[in-house]
């Protein structure tokens, strides 16, 4: 409704815009007035404000124009040649939507006919285009109400049909409300016409203290003076201020219903011919607010808020209903289940018992039966942490010879400390502890924990003749999982049959210990007989087995017992040679490595991962079979050797064997993972001269395999050899470039778009290659980051940036900063070094950054940008909209300028020119907001500078004014960058 009335005002500053402009086309000193008719008693008048009465005179003789009556003034014509005083011109016309319009216009000195004709002809197009313009603006705002309206409408709706509760709901109805008109002082009323009370189901009000409660009827008779209750019973929409609706609806004052209102609206709801509620609006300074228009709305809306809230009441009626019945089901399942719970526990703990007694008797060893126990607990609760502790013979030592756990994968033996375990040993009672049970007994000193700290600890005390000897414990590392005290009853109850099985299991292992010990004596009695007569005949042996060992040692991998890479090379040799003599041999060098593998050991230790490698070994020995050799070259690379190969398609059927093969799971320090790996094949060409370079082509060839996504096969073929070369010869010149004056820093202008006068530049890498020319960063960047040079490429131009802003003293120059310089912890102190040792100005310095170098590290980032700016050197956001959009941390960067996106600047012209000027629209208020500048990047035609300039933003770069050079633009508006 503001909105209305905004238009209004716009369309009179219109009208005042074009009578200025038709005074202006006539002598200094001459008035006009214009009049037009919409439709019957809809008038409007523009004259140019003055302050004498000929104003007024003008639109009266306009009016009377208008009417058809004789002006006072003149005899009115349609024909300019017809007025008799030359010094003034009247015209009546049709304009071209079909409305009546009027002109009148006094001339502070003779007009020319012919003047006056083309005077007359522009007054009259400038009427019509207002007129068609105005029209238009009405449209748009009349389609404006009606989505604003169905719009909430649609929200009413799914409000009603939400899970949200009533106070809520009508919270939110409240905004939807508050969106349509002025709705500050607002409250919804149910009422009953057969007890006569009301309910006031919610009420918000700035002055009224007055609290609802949705539950609480209200008689009538305790509010004979309510304005509300009169409206419920008048049955019809009333406003006005509080004394008029009073007056109208007969109700007397009352201080008790609250303050008076300036404007008061309330609307009552019907069910089919009941009133049933209100909702009613007021304002106590806005007098006026309220119109019929919003009475209309008001009316509409109510209905549909009452079906909303009849959705509302019977959805709850009904999950009222719902939940009672399911209660009852509850409580008559309740019994039966908990008996049906208590029968299975009670079954799997029997059975855990029994299991407990024959694994003491049928476990080969002691570590056999701590894993076996380990499954029966696990059984019960939640056991995938778990160790037992023992105390050793000397009593000062805690053992643990069995532990599987998540994160702590070993737990080596240690001295009785302060932990929960000697804590559990110490009181012999069990523990159950939580995170916070934890933290409390390590700020009393009494226990703390050992290792990974664990949501939830449980531990229970194992006994051998009423002493604690030792502990179980199971613990969780997630919030998900927590013990129970049922469960430390379960597990001490358990621990209980551990024990005995414990000692039984010892027993019966000191028994077959001394047996052993028994026979080991006699047998090393008779093995003392049978040695003197062997210990010759083993010297002699011993040579000739150290002789092959070394051999065997120096031929094969000592983890795994393949063929290592000597061999391999010398199998190549051979298979050169016949295929030399015999050029229908064909083979191949498969090169493999294992996808990932630098995760196993990180994660799970270099004992799983030599595991690994063996499990793998394994698998591609059985993959290859008789076809091929297998060998490990070292770390996790293999490579085989296929002979009598039929083709090509048989080197990759085996090679797709081989991944199958390793890709199944398998079991490494307690974890199921998955391996995969990365294949290259070579195949045999005459080109080769050694095994070297078989190996060499199928590394490459896996290296693309890697690349192209792991877990997959590729053949080395030439492009692959002349890529390899051309990197090579790439990173040679590349090193060359460093040392030398290849790398040059070009300049692209920064401009004023209103103008196009030069106040920046921005440094641009290029490389001058002494045989490809000129290269743009695109061509040899990648390299540079993967062979580490990038780096001194980069402070090799800040350089000669820097030299150049010492050399010259206008303009600022900006400087791209990619986010791994960024992320250095002294790059700041380092560039200002630099700028300090050339003599340079550091305010005349920008670094761009993009959004990837804000977000990596928060607190560094913003250090560093307070760090230079603290000397004068300013930052901006470059590529701004197309990256992470950081707009939650922005504001508290010290960003001086945001950079708009080529692709934005460049769909401001074309098909999509909408959702562009959107998203420009949105940096520009953004940038506002924050106090920064903004400019647009790659502009490269006159309209795209245009329609920058509207949208607001004020600078901008681009081939329109200026493509990368060597020298910078000089221009007189650099003056105004003065520092």
């Amino acid at each position: 409704m503001q909105k209305g009335a905004r238009a209004a005002e716009t369309t009179e500053q219109d009208a005042v815009t074009l009578s200025i402009a038709l005074q202006q086309a006539l002598p200094v000193g001459s008035r006009v007035s214009v009049r037009w008719q919409e439709g019957p008693g809809d008038t409007h008048t523009c004259t140019l404000v003055g302050s004498d009465e000929l104003d007024a005179v003008l639109g009266a003789c306009a009016l009377q124009l208008l009417s058809g009556e004789a002006t006072s003034c003149a005899t009115p014509s349609t024909d300019v040649h017809a007025t008799d005083a030359p010094d003034r011109i009247e015209h009546l016309w049709q304009t071209a939507a079909g409305s009546q319009a009027a002109i009148v216009a006094t001339l502070a000195e003779a007009f020319a006919p012919p003047a006056r004709v083309a005077w007359l002809e522009l007054a009259k197009r400038l009427v019509d285009a207002h007129l068609v313009a105005a029209r238009a603006q009405a449209r748009i705002e009349s389609l404006e109400k009606s989505e604003r309206l169905q719009q909430a409408l649609y929200e009413i709706a799914d409000l009603a049909g939400s899970d949200l509760e009533m106070t809520e709901m009508l919270r939110r109805i409240h905004g939807v409300v508050a969106s349509l008109m002025y709705a500050g002082n607002f409250y919804i009323v149910l009422y009953d016409d057969a007890d006569e009370s009301v309910r006031f189901l919610y009420f918000a009000d700035r002055l009224d203290p007055f609290v609802a409660a949705p539950e609480q009827s209200i008689p009538a008779s305790e509010m004979p003076n309510s304005l509300t209750l009169a409206l419920l019973r008048h049955g019809e929409p009333v406003q006005g201020r509080s004394d008029d609706v009073r007056e109208q609806l007969g109700v007397g004052a009352d201080q008790r219903h609250g303050p008076d209102a300036e404007d008061w609206l309330g609307v009552p709801m019907r069910r089919e011919d009941r009133v049933c509620g209100a909702i009613v609006v007021q304002t106590y300074d806005r007098p006026g607010v309220y119109r019929d228009e919003e009475r209309a709305l008001l009316v509409f809306v109510a209905q549909h808020i009452l079906t909303a809230l009849d959705r509302h009441q019977a959805r709850e009626e009904l999950e009222r209903r719902v939940e009672e019945r399911t209660l009852a089901l509850q409580l008559s399942n309740r019994d039966l289940q908990a008996e049906i719970v208590e029968r299975q526990r009670g079954e799997r703990l029997q059975r855990a018992l029994f299991r407990i007694a024959e694994l003491s008797i049928t476990s080969d060893t002691l570590e056999r039966f701590y894993a076996q126990v380990h499954d029966v607990v696990g059984e019960l609760l939640y056991a995938r942490n778990f160790y037992i502790a023992l105390l050793a013979e000397d009593g000062e030592t805690l053992q643990f010879p069995y532990s599987i756990d998540e994160r702590d994968s070993k737990r080596p033996s240690r001295r009785l400390s302060a932990g929960l375990t000697e804590y559990v040993i110490r009181t012999g009672r069990a523990l159950l502890a939580d995170r916070s049970r934890i933290h409390g007994l390590q700020e009393q000193g009494i226990a703390h924990s050992r290792g990974a700290l664990s949501h939830c600890w449980l531990g229970v005390p194992l006994f051998r003749d009423e002493a604690v000897v030792g502990v179980i414990a199971v613990q969780s590392y997630s919030p998900a999982i927590v013990f129970t005290a049922r469960d430390q009853e379960l597990l001490t109850f358990v621990a209980h049959h551990i024990d005995i099985g414990l000692t039984r299991k010892q027993a019966q292992d000191r028994l077959v210990t001394a047996h052993a010990e028994l026979e080991q004596r006699v047998s090393a009695r008779t093995q003392e007989l049978a040695q003197a007569n062997a210990d010759l005949l083993e010297q002699m042996g011993e040579r000739l087995r150290a002789e092959q060992q070394l051999t065997h040692a120096a031929r094969h991998d000592a983890l795994t017992g393949l063929p290592n890479r000597t061999q391999l090379l010398d199998r190549l040799a051979v298979a050169i040679a016949r295929a030399q003599q015999d050029p229908t041999r064909l083979f191949a060098v498969l090169f493999l490595d294992l996808d990932r593998f630098k995760l196993v050991n990180d994660s799970v230790g270099h004992l799983a991962g030599d595991e690994l490698l063996v499990e793998a070994g394994r698998r591609i020995v059985a993959a290859v079979g008789e076809a091929g050799i297998v060998s490990r070259l070292g770390g996790d690379e293999f490579a085989i050797l296929i002979e009598n190969l039929d083709g090509l398609h048989v080197a990759e059927s085996l090679s797709q064997g081989i991944l199958g093969a390793l890709g199944r799971a398998c079991w490494v320090a307690g974890r199921e993972v998955f391996p995969s790996a990365s294949l290259g094949i070579a195949l045999w060409h005459p080109r080769y001269r050694n095994g070297v370079e078989l190996l060499r082509d199928a590394d490459a060839a896996m290296y693309r395999a890697k690349a192209s996504g792991r877990d997959r096969c590729v053949v080395f073929d030439e492009a692959m050899r002349e890529q390899a070369v051309q990197i090579l010869d790439l990173e040679a010149d590349l090193r060359r470039a460093i040392n030398g004056t290849g790398f040059v820093a070009f300049y692209q202008p920064i401009v004023r778009l209103s103008d196009r006068a030069v106040i920046g530049h921005e440094a641009l890498l290029r490389w001058r290659h002494e045989r490809r020319g000129l290269l743009a960063p695109g061509e040899f960047i990648g390299l540079g980051e993967d062979s580490g040079l990038i780096e001194e490429v980069d402070w090799l131009m800040y350089a000669q940036v820097v030299k150049q802003l010492a050399f010259r003293s206008e303009g600022y120059i900006s400087i791209n900063v990619s986010p791994r310089h960024f992320r250095s912890a002294d790059f700041a102190d380092r560039m200002l070094r630099l700028v300090d040792s050339a003599g340079a100005d550091p305010r005349r310095l920008r670094i761009e950054i993009t959004e990837v170098a804000l977000l990596d590290d928060v607190p560094h980032a913003l250090r560093t940008l307070q760090q230079l700016r603290g000397r004068g050197v300013l930052a901006q956001l470059d590529d701004f909209g197309t990256g992470y959009s950081a707009l939650s941390y922005l504001h508290r960067f010290p960003i001086e300028c945001l950079k708009i996106d080529q692709s934005f600047v460049a769909g401001l012209i074309g098909e999509n020119r909408n959702e562009a000027i959107a998203v420009v629209r949105a940096i520009q208020a953004l940038a506002g907001t924050l106090g920064i500048h903004t400019i647009g990047e790659g502009i490269e035609t006159d309209e795209q500078r245009s329609a920058l300039r509207e949208l607001g933003c004020a600078q901008g770069q681009g081939y329109l004014f200026g493509r990368p050079a060597e020298a910078m633009l000089l221009t007189p508006a650099l003056s105004e960058f003065s520092l």
